[in-house]
């Protein structure tokens, strides 16, 4: 009965920490990770749409392209946009893990949107 109590201290799922040593379900999640997601979210969905509510505009008015050569771009782009996710998912559970995929794809967004 003991092992089985000690076995519930760390948490079921296999997450490990970045020494591969087994998480203990007190120290992970909860509301402190739950904030830091739905606030990165917040202003990601921000961000897409306030560029794509004006880059047709944009692609017309400032670079001078034709308008169904805008939409096509901004089909093009939308649809990127939309399969990353899925290349993501790819790349963390084939490859390199959700922590480093998420860290990697965040130092990525983070420099270049800066």
């Amino acid at each position: 009965m003991q092992k089985m109590e000690a076995a519930n201290v760390y948490t079921q799922d296999g997450t490990v920490d970045l020494q591969g040593r087994p998480v203990l379900a007190s120290k992970t999640g909860r509301w402190r990770a739950c904030s830091f997601l739905l606030g990165y979210e917040a202003f990601e969905r921000m961000a897409f749409y306030g560029i794509a509510s004006n880059l047709v505009n944009y692609l017309t008015t400032r670079l001078h392209e034709d308008t169904i050569s805008s939409v096509r771009n901004v089909n093009n782009w939308s649809g990127a946009v939309w399969i990353t996710p899925i290349a993501g998912a790819y790349i963390a559970d084939s490859y390199i893990g959700r922590f480093w995929t998420f860290t990697a794809s965040s130092l990525i967004y983070v420099l270049v949107f800066l």
